[in-house]
């Protein structure tokens, strides 16, 4: 009793150490809503799996889609007779020649912390400059009023940000441990009242789970999970499923369900798990502890979990660093995007969750390296036996920068060996179903709100293109440009200009950078005299 009452605090201190930061300011971007508003000419890649057809004219009424036209053929006029009419008061995006998709779904979105030292505006604009238009907080870690706040806020469009769900900490805003049943089903009920859309659990006893889970699901609210190594020994991915969990994060719990000849992870007998390199160091063996891949065991676990409809987000993203830091360390647009609070919480630490670099060498980034083989194995099998699987960044940690880091986490799932189809579905109605609002967004269908990407590449063919810094491409005239980019965000029928907001963003990182006479430096370096 007396660790599970320190564990519950360690996860109750660390979210109320984190809150608050600033909120985000009144909406200035944007253009729109109208009562009318017609995209022209795109390449529409839709959420559903279907191939890309073009061109085509999209009509919005009112941020509801009201009809698809497709107005043409590809390298051929379009012939103005075909288009649909523009009403009085109504708007048009001429976009011939771009590609449009649904709006993205980031699964994993923490916005920012005080650890961090970031708040709402700089989150957001990333987010929305990478076309992400819908997050879910997967701990409310700036607190639930916070959140909701920013929640209702959003919806409203009074600020430049992606529509949110909110999902508390498992005990949030609770002074006393939660260590019976009865009281779990309590504070579940107190926290469907207080307007939480779900729960994030790390796990708990196997009574107090499963009544919360239980009673979670009977008031129709949704949960994730990350199980911890603290309790995942007696209640494991399949567990929770089986009570009624409805999305898994990362990957933890899921390699215990597949142990065969073992029922804990081989620890080693000096290790700790407050020592963050202990933890993410055997972390990266673990995989390599479970059933091997399409073995009798490994199959039934699948089998099970597609047979509840169990949705997989895995997060490939932040761990990367753990197969190659120091890629990650030196990302491309850290230079330019990374405050300066937050490249300090990545640096190496023996107190900052994920900053885990106090020795990391070649061969725990070997171990890591077969960790994602394996893992990425399961998840695309359980994609192509037809589970859902979603995308999502957990940024904020490990390197890892909002909105860039989604686009890398698209990237790897295409590592997986999903198809980049597969991909975008998974970014969006895969994400949309998962939440529950596959009625209003996830897909470009009539009745659906009006959430979209643009850009003027093709992502099909290299996903790159997406990052705010583009891709890198050789044109006709024999330079190297950057190509891509997001060119529009559109949220709720408003028509926000994505490069514009990255800008705004680089703007805020140059100014904090400024005002602290900051330099980015590689851990150990010592700062440079000009």
């Amino acid at each position: 009793m007396r660790y599970k009452v320190l564990f519950f605090l360690f996860f109750t201190l660390q979210i109320r150490a984190q809150a608050p930061v600033d909120k985000a300011p009144d909406r200035k971007h944007g253009d729109g809503p109208w009562t009318q508003l017609i995209i022209r000419g795109v390449t529409l890649i839709n959420g559903n799996g279907a191939p890309p057809r073009g061109p085509m004219d999209i009509v919005i009424e009112n941020n509801v889609i009201k009809s698809l036209h497709v107005v043409g053929y590809p390298g051929v006029s379009i012939d103005s007779t075909r288009r649909p009419e523009l009403k009085e008061g109504g708007h048009e995006l001429d976009c011939e020649g771009m590609y449009l998709l649904p709006g993205f779904v980031d699964m994993h979105g923490h916005i920012g912390g005080r650890w961090q030292g970031v708040g709402g505006e700089y989150v957001f604009k990333l987010w929305m400059a990478h076309g992400i238009t819908t997050i879910r907080d997967p701990s409310c870690g700036n607190g639930l009023d916070w959140v909701l706040d920013q929640k209702e806020r959003s919806a409203n469009n009074e600020i430049t940000a992606p529509r949110i769900q909110a999902y508390t900490v498992f005990g949030q805003g609770s002074y006393d441990p939660i260590s019976t049943g009865e009281q779990a089903r309590e504070w579940v009920r107190e926290n469907a009242k207080n307007g939480a859309d779900g729960i994030k659990f790390f796990g708990a006893a196997p009574e107090i789970m499963g009544a919360a889970l239980e009673e979670n699901k009977k008031l129709g609210l949704r949960s994730a999970c990350h199980h911890a190594q603290m309790d995942v020994a007696r209640w494991n991915v399949l567990n929770s499923a089986q009570a009624g969990l409805t999305t898994m994060e990362h990957w933890y719990g899921l390699p215990e369900a597949l142990f065969e000849n073992r029922t804990v992870q081989d620890y080693p007998l000096d290790y700790n798990y407050q020592n963050e390199q202990h933890r993410f160091k055997e972390a990266g063996r673990l995989w390599q502890q479970a059933a091997k891949p399409h073995s009798p065991h490994w199959n039934k676990v699948m089998d099970e979990l597609l047979e509840l409809d169990f949705t997989l987000d895995p997060t490939f993203n932040i761990y990367e660093a753990s197969r190659d830091l120091h890629r990650t360390r030196r990302l491309e647009w850290h230079e330019e995007y990374t405050m300066p609070s937050l490249w300090r919480f990545y640096a190496p630490s023996r107190i900052s969750h994920g900053s885990y670099w106090h020795f990391w060498g070649t061969e725990e980034e070997v171990d890591w390296r077969k960790n994602y083989q394996l893992w990425m194995e399961f998840i695309n099998e359980y994609k192509n036996r037809g589970g859902r699987v979603t995308a999502g960044s957990d940024s904020g940690f490990i390197y890892q920068l909002y909105g860039f880091a989604y686009i890398r986490e698209l990237e790897l799932l295409r590592e997986a060996g999903f198809h980049p189809l597969e991909v975008i579905r998974a970014a969006t109605l895969n994400g949309a179903e998962a939440l529950g609002m596959d009625d209003e967004i996830g897909s470009v269908e009539v009745g659906k709100l009006a959430d979209f990407v643009i850009l003027d590449e093709n992502p099909l063919q290299n996903l790159k293109v997406l990052y705010g810094t583009g891709a890198i491409k050789l044109n006709d005239d024999n330079e190297v440009i950057r190509a891509g980019g997001v060119q529009y965000t559109v949220k709720d029928g408003i028509i926000y200009d994505a490069k514009k907001l990255l800008e705004d963003v680089r703007l805020m990182v140059e100014a904090e950078k400024k005002e602290e006479d900051f330099q980015i430096l590689q851990p150990g370096m010592k700062k440079r005299v000009p």
